[in-house]
């Protein structure tokens, strides 16, 4: 009976073996599609793809990826084509190894831009930083513990000129995009804190000028860059004030409804140029900005004691979403709102 169990006990873990090595092969089917797919967009259009793959691969990975391919062994033009794009079967699709990125909103270390930046970088990407005013010594001295020095730039997303300098300076040093991370958010103290109905037409304006218009501006100075590159994505930060009323947050919330909607009418817009623009609403993360808001450390009890995961986010899981959506694992993604809140948005109590 022993030799019975063990023999059933055999042909179960061979099963679930057999299923797994099933799931791998499908998995590694649709990484080469979406790539040999892209690779006929680029092709189409008369770009010129930049190969993203280690210096470490050589010709003997391409037959890995032709196997993939509908009737591989016998297409010569698509092993051509291959060789052109080498990409082996196993790449991560969230390996950032050449490619290069804006990022917009760093402060300091406590930025959910910085932990996206990190994010990143710690994949293989070379990164753009840009820092508004007084922020200039806190993103140069952050910038050096990345691991690929950053081109470090001003910018104040207000200013058509000075979004132009910043892609100027990109495009000399870079030669073009693949994605841009906006994490620029502003409303004036007293604006915040006042009654609702007491916001300023210039409080509104300067909140909705800053917090999305400057979404729009980033995004069309990043379509060409990024055409060069065969596509892109935007990525953007938002949050559930956006959706429900939080006290104090006023001009701030109507102004990330603003940038959800802009979000949506982007990803219509630029789709067809093979961009994605997606958003991440955070929950509420101990930042500069949130420093600002009257009460935050109450709402930092709320969420503990009522997400599902009972429990607030690190700025690190943002980071680590972010870099999901903005690498070519979220290829099929655009014009979404992720939620990345410990779950505290699907309560009603």
């Amino acid at each position: 009976m022993a030799i019975a169990r063990e023999a059933a006990a055999g042909s179960v873990m061979a099963a679930v073996g057999a299923q797994r090595a099933e799931r791998r092969a499908r998995s590694e089917d649709l990484l080469v599609s979406v790539h040999r797919d892209r690779i006929r967009r680029m092709e189409g259009s008369g770009k010129t793809a930049i190969a993203r793959v280690p210096a470490a691969v050589s010709a003997a990975d391409v037959p890995r990826v032709n196997r993939a391919a509908p009737d591989a062994s016998a297409d010569a033009e698509w092993r051509d084509r291959a060789a052109q794009f080498p990409l082996p079967y196993f790449r991560v699709m969230t390996d950032f190894t050449d490619k290069f990125g804006l990022i917009v909103g760093v402060a300091n270390k406590r930025s959910l831009s910085w932990a996206i930046a990190q994010a990143t970088a710690s994949r293989g990407a070379r990164l753009a930083l840009t820092y508004q005013g007084r922020f200039e010594e806190h993103v140069n001295e952050l910038s050096q513990g990345l691991d690929q020095p950053p081109l470090v730039l001003p910018c104040d997303v207000t200013s058509d000129e000075d979004i132009a300098s910043v892609f100027g300076s990109v495009e000399r040093e870079f030669g073009g995009l693949d994605f841009v991370v906006h994490g620029a958010a502003f409303a004036a103290r007293e604006e915040l804190s006042c009654p609702f109905a007491q916001t300023t037409r210039e409080g509104f304006r300067v909140a909705l000028d800053i917090s999305a218009y400057s979404l729009i501006a980033l995004t069309r100075g990043a379509v060409p860059l990024m055409e060069r590159r065969g596509g892109g994505s935007v990525l953007t930060l938002s949050y559930l004030g956006s959706k429900r009323v939080f006290p104090n947050y006023n001009v701030m919330g109507v102004a990330k409804a603003a940038l959800e909607a802009t979000v949506r009418y982007l990803a219509v817009d630029v789709g067809p140029r093979n961009i994605r623009v997606n958003a991440i609403s955070a929950g509420p993360v101990k930042t500069l900005a949130a420093a600002g808001i009257s009460g935050f450390s109450n709402i930092l009890n709320i969420y503990r004691d009522r997400a599902p995961l009972r429990r607030n986010i690190e700025s690190a899981e943002v980071g680590e979403a972010a870099a999901f959506l903005l690498s070519d694992a979220a290829h099929g993604i655009t014009g979404e709102v992720v939620m990345v809140d410990a779950g505290f948005h699907v309560t009603g109590m």
